[in-house]
């Protein structure tokens, strides 16, 4: 600050004293014996001078760069020319009839790689030209003394005309900008910033030298233009220029118009950055102050909230009901973009995604395979069912028909599963993905994205066996089926304190089970059987089809139920052995708990994952009972207490 305001004293003293009439004496001016009159020597006024302003000391040009210029009549005509060129042609016929400086060729290839953009003429043509080449050897000759905001725009026209960065020409201009970083002012830092970062990468040396200023200057950095270009094109080289440019951001957060949000939280989201303030903060004024928003914008808010996974339900409410009206008007990509992002955040909204299945309905012959399988997809995650189920799911068959060999295997894997969670999946799609040929590939492979897509077919395949009773295979053999990941998660509280209510209610740990895999490809943490005046029973001894390897062949006595308790984050778990009547017919039964994030955010419904492994747990002859966290309890209730659920 202080730098900058000796500065700003100089150049009012340099302009009053450049401004002030100069009065010479006659003596000087005029031979002995004439009368001696003052003259005022003519001056040109200040404006025209152009003494710098703090504006203009921003755009690179130095005081004597801007005198030398204005003063000097014929470089003025020449900028004129230049500027004002409309072809190539006539840029390089005036550099045939001019002696041109270095920084009057600057200005001419400057102005060259502008007007290739404008026209969208071949660069290769210009850049072969002989007297560009003539042009760029002054600039070589004299690179010393073009100015600073010329030589910036120099580099990133050079670049754009695609010069070849290993050319001895181009290592000595940008030799000679790393030489001036320290002259260079903040937006023209910025602007280098920018270009090195498209152009070079992380690895460039000068790119590395410009973040290094930038971080140590920061304390100049000003206006949101700037805060929005560093943020989206340089901060993933940096993550301490970006810590900073946050916090400038959340600083000026009630200036950012509604594109400079949309481009904040897409560099947040590409750089997977949850600034949870920042996030925040731009979501409130963009509530508080913008009304109406482009349909790009909307689109990439959503997308980045959703990759960041930041609930703001205002701001969802606010761009669903904003997108509903467009659903119509959108293209097939914007549509997938729109149902996957609200699937991603887990937010039904269900007049917009009504919207979105008429949408997929009335365009379904423009709208390909894979925006279609997305769309399924998108809807089974948050198990949502269309008004018009049978004329949705109609178009849908007739769609996949015949198509199933042009999709991947994780994509086919992923559709077919979904179908499975809509109840939908007819015996051609599970007789595809349940092949031998299909899974064959995944054996021996032990990498995450194998584990998945194993635990998925192994899920494919209970919908097959236990809600497809017209399917006659194939099946997935044992081996399949006992190859599912062994959970490695980490133990939770209630986890554990659920093994200590349990212990005191089994009397012996053969009365149950803990973590047990079953061949449905379901984890529960806990199971037991009790007769019909609810004492437990132990399990050795008897069949359990749920397993791969059963320990005990007796089917299960007259009375009998099994219990298996269930994956959920509900706290103060109590197991009371008495707590139900007793039932006079033999039944399994299923506690299920659910955790928080395993339902929809607007709503008490399960997802379509755990919607399945509920129908699957019950198909299999258990008994359902739901005990969620999202019932404000904390305690479980067992059968015929207040609150249980039959199956």
């Amino acid at each position: 600050m202080a730098a900058r305001l000796v500065r700003r004293c100089r150049w009012r003293h340099l302009g009053a004293f450049l401004s002030a009439p100069s009065v010479v004496p006659a003596s000087l001016l005029v031979p002995a014996g004439k009368v001696a009159m003052a003259r005022v020597l003519p001056q040109a006024p200040l404006a025209s001078l152009h003494t710098p302003s703090p504006s203009s000391w921003a755009d690179g040009f130095s005081a004597k760069e801007q005198v030398e210029d204005n003063r000097n009549p014929e470089h003025r005509v020449i900028s004129e020319l230049i500027e004002s060129a409309a072809s190539p042609q006539e840029l390089f016929h005036l550099s045939e009839l001019h002696s041109l400086n270095s920084n009057q060729a600057s200005l001419v290839i400057t102005r060259l790689s502008r007007l290739a953009a404008e026209k969208q003429l071949e660069t290769d043509r210009i850049l072969q030209d002989e007297r560009f080449e003539q042009l760029f050897a002054i600039v070589d000759s004299q690179v010393s003394q073009v100015w600073n905001n010329t030589l910036v725009n120099l580099l990133k026209s050079l670049y754009a005309l695609g010069m070849d960065s290993s050319r001895r020409e181009m290592q000595s201009i940008e030799h000679e900008v790393l030489w001036r970083l320290r002259r260079l002012s903040f937006r023209q830092l910025t602007a280098l910033a920018e270009l090195l970062a498209l152009k070079q990468g992380k690895d460039s040396k000068l790119l590395g030298e410009v973040i290094r200023k930038l971080e140590l200057r920061w304390t100049e950095l000003e206006g949101t233009r700037t805060v929005v270009i560093l943020m989206s094109k340089v901060g993933h080289v940096s993550p301490a220029l970006m810590d900073r440019l946050e916090d400038k951001a959340l600083e000026l957060a009630e200036q950012f118009d509604p594109e400079d949000i949309r481009r904040i939280v897409l560099a947040l989201a590409y750089q997977n950055r949850r600034s949870v303030p920042l996030l925040r903060a731009v979501s409130y004024h963009l509530l508080q102050k913008h009304t109406e928003l482009g349909l790009a914008v909307l689109m990439d808010l959503i997308f980045a909230y959703g990759k960041l996974n930041f609930h703001q339900p205002q701001v969802f409410q606010k761009i669903a009901s904003d997108l509903q009206p467009r659903v119509a008007t959108m293209t097939p990509l914007e549509v997938t973009r729109c149902v996957r992002s609200f699937a991603l955040l887990k937010w039904l909204n269900l007049p917009l995604f009504e919207a979105i299945a008429q949408y997929a309905l009335d365009n379904s012959k423009e709208m390909s395979v894979p925006h279609l399988c997305s769309i399924i997809m998108s809807f089974a995650r948050l198990n949502f069912q269309p008004s018009g189920n049978e004329d949705f799911f109609s178009m849908v068959h007739e769609k996949l028909q015949g198509q199933l060999e042009s999709l991947d295997t994780l994509a086919l894997t992923d559709v077919v599963w979904s179908l499975c969670v809509l109840q939908q999946a007819r015996a051609p799609y599970l007789q595809r993905v349940l092949a031998p040929a299909f899974h064959a590939h995944l054996r021996g492979d032990l990498s995450p994205k194998a584990q998945n897509l194993r635990l998925k077919l192994i899920q494919v395949n209970a919908a097959a066996r236990l809600e497809s009773p017209d399917y006659a295979g194939p099946f997935l053999p044992a081996e399949v089926l006992g190859a599912q990941g062994q959970g490695g998660e980490k133990v939770t509280p209630l986890q554990s304190g659920l093994k200590e209510a349990l212990a005191g209610v089994l009397g012996s740990r053969d009365n149950g089970r803990f973590d047990v895999h079953t061949v449905y490809g379901w984890h529960i943490d806990a199971e037991m059987l009790v007769d019909g005046e609810n004492k437990p029973l132990a399990l050795k001894g008897f069949a359990a089809p749920h397993l791969l390897h059963s320990e005990g062949t007796r089917p299960l006595p007259p009375g009998a139920r099994r219990w298996v308790r269930g994956r959920g984050e509900a706290e103060g778990v109590a197991v009371a052995a008495g707590a139900s009547r007793p039932r006079r017919r033999p039944r399994r039964v299923a506690f299920l708990r659910w955790e928080f994030p395993n339902f929809s955010n607007r709503s008490k419904e399960l997802l379509g994952r755990c919607a399945m492994a509920r129908r699957h747990v019950q198909a299999a002859g258990f008994l359902v009972v739901d005990v969620s966290s999202r019932d404000g309890s904390g305690a479980e209730r067992l059968p015929g207490g207040p609150g249980s659920a039959a199956g």
